[in-house]
């Protein structure tokens, strides 16, 4: 198994889904408190697969069997993992990648700083970082609170900086080329389907946004729908 590291040093953990298309490979990045082995992750990667398309589940530094401490984790250094994977395992293939939640946003800026990403696809994806944060931990005290109450995902400082800096994705999300591909949960109420509407606003306009009846965040029940819509994606935008 290749090893793949951040520019901290800390090995990235992954999970390869082997396909019959060579040519490219498909990325998914999880959400907060989450990791590779979240089962809308793991659906969608075999689902995916069985379609022809490789994919490579990874879990954040901090973040599953990923070296890094949880304290460190935020979505610039989520970011930086991103590059790390795709600079070191994209080997010259044409590359998407599918972020859920708080991985969304890590996909939207990064398809802004990397051509090398052909497309995007946000799932539940968070574009109002800020809002997100004083909506969920506003009452709560960085370095002795949990996130929704898990010990094993305190709330840190660095966490509460990094979103309250990024404000909101959509200012980036406006220089983004390459197409993207929201698809939100009409019944999530972790990120409001408002922040799938407000991002497509300033997308270019190629990009599409899907809202699925009685989806909640982790679109649970709908597995197979999004495989097959995301692969429909592919088809048409993960090409040479």
């Amino acid at each position: 198994m290749e090893l793949i590291t951040n520019s901290s040093g800390e090995r990235i953990d992954y999970s390869f889904h082997p396909a019959s298309r060579s040519d490219c490979l498909v990325i998914i990045g999880h959400g907060l408190t989450g990791n590779k082995d979240r089962p809308l992750l793991i659906a969608l990667a075999e689902g995916l697969a069985k379609n022809g398309w490789p994919s490579l589940r990874i879990s954040f530094s901090g973040n599953g069997e990923s070296e890094g401490a949880f304290t460190n984790s935020n979505i610039t250094k989520g970011l930086g993992d991103l590059s790390s994977v795709i600079e070191q395992m994209s080997e010259g293939r044409l590359v998407a990648y599918i972020g859920h939640s708080m991985g969304g946003a890590i996909g939207i800026l990064a398809a802004a700083q990397n051509k090398e990403i052909k497309t995007v696809i946000s799932l539940a994806g968070m574009v109002h970082t800020a809002g997100f944060l004083k909506r969920e931990f506003g009452e709560l005290t960085p370095g002795e609170s949990f996130m929704w109450d898990e010990p094993d995902h305190p709330l840190s400082q660095s966490y509460v900086d990094d979103l309250s800096q990024i404000g909101d994705t959509l200012d980036v999300a406006g220089s983004i080329q390459q197409p993207c591909f929201l698809i939100h949960g009409k019944e999530d109420d972790v990120i409001l389907p408002t922040d799938s509407r407000d991002l497509l606003d300033v997308l270019n306009k190629q990009s599409k946004l899907i809202e699925i009846e009685k989806a909640d965040h982790s679109f649970e029940g709908c597995h197979s729908e999004l495989t097959s819509k995301i692969s429909d994606w592919l088809k048409l935008y993960l090409k040479a």
